[in-house]
């Protein structure tokens, strides 16, 4: 078996996924896409997934091109999208403060889906080739009904602004959540325990062998 190792690279400047993905303990460089983020899917994590593997592989065709690529320079490249949905609509980032108050306004007393899609690529250590996996979770996030003074107390914060669906669980957003059903680091923006395990089975690894793939990361 090759001796080299795998280069984790963040398609990401997101500070929330920076975070997550560094619980891992595995180095990782930050290197982002800027690519559009639209779609001709329909369904939240649909959506998701593409717009995942739209960034992944646009940060992945310019790993390309750096020297020992694909001889001693192995990179493994992770991209993420999170939207939000509700009975047929999807809620990204707003625009502005205004757009952030009718999209909280519009969720305000219901439950809905919030999806992230998820993109691993790389370049093979052994086959020398080119491999990629997409999956997606989902979670439920139900709203109180936001008070008038809660919703405009939130909104001076702007936490809202680089959020789908224009709030952040793991902020001041938690004091309208009421309930959430499923992973709570996919609703933050990364799922954090499901990619650990579809990495570990795109890696090869079986359920008697979690320790070992952090051995084919540099630094791990």
């Amino acid at each position: 078996m090759s001796t080299n190792k795998y280069s984790l690279v963040l398609a990401s400047q997101s500070p929330r996924r920076k975070e997550l993905l560094g619980w891992m303990d595995i180095p990782f460089e930050v290197i982002t896409s800027d690519v559009p983020e639209e779609s001709m899917f329909d369904a939240p994590e649909e959506i998701a997934e593409d717009l995942a593997g739209l960034k992944g592989r646009a940060v992945f065709d310019r790993l390309k091109t750096k020297s020992g690529f694909g001889t001693e320079y192995f990179p493994l490249v992770v991209a993420s999208d999170t939207v939000v949905g509700f009975e047929g609509k999807i809620y990204g980032k707003p625009e502005d403060r205004n757009d952030a108050r009718e999209m909280l306004k519009e969720l305000s007393g219901k439950t809905h889906v919030v999806a992230t899609g998820v993109y691993i690529g790389c370049w093979d250590v052994a086959k020398k080739s080119y491999r990629e996996t997409l999956f997606s979770v989902l979670s439920a996030v139900t709203f109180d009904q936001i008070a008038d003074d809660i919703l405009e107390n939130y909104l001076k914060t702007d936490e809202s602004l680089d959020k789908a669906g224009a709030y952040g669980i793991q902020g001041k957003g938690l004091t309208f959540i009421a309930e959430l059903e499923g992973s709570y680091s996919n609703v933050v923006g990364f799922p954090l325990a499901d990619f650990i395990d579809e990495l570990r089975i795109f890696l090869g690894f079986d359920k008697d062998k979690k320790g070992e793939w952090r051995k084919l990361f540099h630094g791990a």
